[in-house]
């Protein structure tokens, strides 16, 4: 599937706040920073490079991969609501990455309840209109990114 590898670009006041309250990861390698079913530890922004997004094929349906660039969130919906991840994302060679572990996420949204919520809420509408502008296949994994 293409896909504008901006389409899940988070607002850059929510990564600046979000970053406060992260730590680096430097990918000498392609890394995975979380698979499918996995239970959320936090979130992740990409600050540099490129991440592949992947969802497992159902028997009636073929896998699909994305690409996503700096700027992106993922692991957002599985963190709010404490799910399993809808999908796999792998940061390729030469990303950078920035984790926000959940107790540190949850500071954020007790500290700026209004202004995080207000943030995600846009984001996620951003990502969502882009979406599903592009392909009616990408609805799915817009919900699942963000």
């Amino acid at each position: 599937m293409k896909l504008d590898p901006s389409a899940f670009v988070a607002d850059p006041e929510l990564i600046q706040e979000l970053e406060t309250r992260s730590s680096t990861i430097c990918c000498e390698r392609d890394r995975v920073l979380f698979h499918q079913g996995d239970e959320p530890a936090g979130l992740y922004i990409l600050n540099k490079g490129l991440a592949n997004l992947t969802t497992n094929a159902s028997t009636d349906e073929e896998a699909a991969t994305i690409q996503a660039s700096a700027g992106s969130i993922f692991g957002m919906p599985g963190l709010i609501f404490n799910e399993p991840a809808t999908l796999t994302v792998v940061a390729r060679k030469g990303a950078e990455v920035s984790f926000v572990t959940r107790a540190n996420f949850n500071d954020f949204v007790q500290t700026y309840p209004r202004l995080s919520l207000l943030h995600i809420l846009a984001t996620e509408a951003r990502a969502l209109n882009q979406a599903i502008l592009r392909s009616k296949h990408a609805f799915a994994f817009a919900t699942a990114v963000y």
